[in-house]
């Protein structure tokens, strides 16, 4: 009945959509230091002022709270459906070709920007649906709230403030994710692990390595310092990495930022090794090619001195082999029918002459619980030597397909786009992980590579525009429409 009249409504705002999406990808609300009222650093709380402009621009009266999370009711009827997205980023990373990360700009129907597609678009498209129905004289019976956060990207804090002030909604949904939708967040394992070494004087050795951004991001670099061995003997070994993995090497004598700590005679010798990947979200690590565990396994096969450093890092490189998605090498490669196969990256890992330290992010299917995944993955580190947080696994998410707020959303994304699909399993978390009846539902298609988290981020306009048309028609069956 409202299909054309909604369609016709948000093409028609397409350009203002554009421009309210532009202005939330200019600001970097990646999180840094909290300040005082800032619990997420400065440019998160400017994405959320910049959020309450936009919604006040449009008529709503959103509540700040604290700089943790905005929100904005649509009709302060009956509470029915909370709508959550985030206004926080990832990091910026290098590696961009189309514009600057937080330079939007529009090519070919694409906006491209840091945020475009995780989650500043997607929250646009919320806001538009909602403004669909309303600017359309459509009443709902029940109301939709709307919750934009600041700290997604970093743990869901924000959400769980904003939850210690607020009951929940009996629905819930997030478009931060792939459509038809999400009815399955596998669990999760966060783990850190370290080792203290002897340093020792024998040549040719590790001196240092660094690489990770997040936990949640595939790094896309890795760099260690190696001392004794010329450039002239790395090649060969480099070259091989490269054929065998498709990263690419680099290799710089001398290493500017090391040898200022080191006596003269110590500046001689030192070698810079970079390995460049490819960046990709920790839940598919897959996507990527990652650059720490290539760089380890670069590291495993020169002919270096034995050393306490040497011995572990060899350890790490075998717990961690390079290629291994699926937790193979701490022995927890887990799958089931339902949920599909666990995943396992390591994204963040750290070395000097004196200790080592990673950080290593696990997406556990429904199958994966304490006793066969958890502490295996411990006990393979304490055989190894190293000490880890004793960190809890966290707990899978599940709505069944039966559910009310399933068929409904399945219904309306069959209806606008005339496919037919089963709802998603996926090592993500999102917003509604832990919130009973909610499920993350577009504005993803996973045949478009939209390279999230990564350089050129971009998001497709005729998605959002879908997207929106697909949440005002399940706003309007989950909420109900007075006659």
């Amino acid at each position: 009945m409202y299909k054309e009249k909604i369609r016709a409504y948000l093409d028609a705002h397409r350009e203002e959509m554009i421009e309210d999406i532009k202005a939330l990808v200019r600001i970097d609300s990646a999180r840094t230091e909290a300040k005082e009222g800032m619990p997420f650093g400065e440019g998160p709380a400017a994405a959320l002022a910049e959020g309450c402009r936009i919604l006040e621009k449009h008529g709503f009266a959103p509540v700040n709270y604290d700089n943790y999370a905005i929100d904005a009711r649509y009709n302060n009827k009956e509470l029915q459906l909370d709508v959550l997205a985030h206004l926080d980023v990832v990091p910026a990373g290098e590696g961009w070709t189309v514009t600057e990360p937080f330079e939007p700009v529009v090519i070919d129907g694409k906006i491209y920007g840091r945020g475009t597609c995780d989650d500043k678009g997607p929250a646009m498209a919320a806001v538009y649906a909602l403004l669909a129905i309303r600017d359309l004289g459509i009443e709902l019976k029940k109301d939709v709230r709307l919750i934009l956060g600041a700290d997604e990207e970093c743990g869901s804090s924000d959400i769980d403030y904003y939850f210690k002030k607020n009951s929940h909604a009996p629905m819930a949904i997030s478009p931060d994710a792939e459509f038809p939708l999400i009815f399955i967040e596998k669990g999760s394992l966060h783990t850190s692990f370290e080792a203290t070494l002897t340093p020792s004087e024998a040549l040719p050795k590790v001196v240092s390595v660094k690489s990770g951004l997040k936990v949640n991001v595939v790094p896309a670099k890795a760099e260690a310092v190696v001392k004794g061995m010329s450039v002239e003997k790395l090649v060969p070994y480099c070259q091989k990495l490269e054929k065998e993995l498709g990263v690419t090497v680099e290799l710089t004598a001398g290493s500017p930022e090391t040898e200022s700590s080191l006596a003269g005679a110590e500046k001689r010798g030192l070698v810079s090794v970079l390995v460049k990947g490819t960046s990709a979200h920790a839940a598919s690590p897959m996507d990527g090619n990652n650059a720490l565990t290539a760089l380890l396994q670069l590291i495993a096969s020169l002919p270096l001195a034995e050393s306490s450093s040497f011995e572990m890092l060899r350890k790490v490189s075998r717990l961690f082999p390079h290629g291994d998605y699926h937790g193979a090498g701490l022995g927890v490669n887990h799958e089931d029918e339902i949920s599909g196969k666990l995943t396992l990256t390591l994204d963040i890992f750290n070395m000097d002459e004196t200790k080592l330290g990673g950080l290593f992010d696990c997406r556990a299917c429904i199958s994966a619980n304490d006793e066969n995944t958890r502490q295996v993955v411990y006990r393979r580190f304490e055989e190894a030597g190293f000490t880890h947080d004793n960190r809890p696994m966290g707990k899978p998410h599940y709505v069944p397909k039966e559910s009310e707020l399933v068929r409904t959303l399945l219904e309306s994304y069959t209806k606008i786009t005339g496919r037919v699909e089963e709802p998603l399993a996926i090592g993500g978390g999102t917003y509604v992980h832990g919130i009973e009846n909610g499920v993350a539902c577009g504005c993803g298609d996973l045949n478009v590579d939209t390279h999230m988290h990564g350089p050129d981020e971009f998001v497709i306009v005729e998605q959002l525009l879908m997207s929106a048309e697909i949440f005002a028609d399940a706003f309007m069956k989950l909420c109900g429409v007075e006659e």
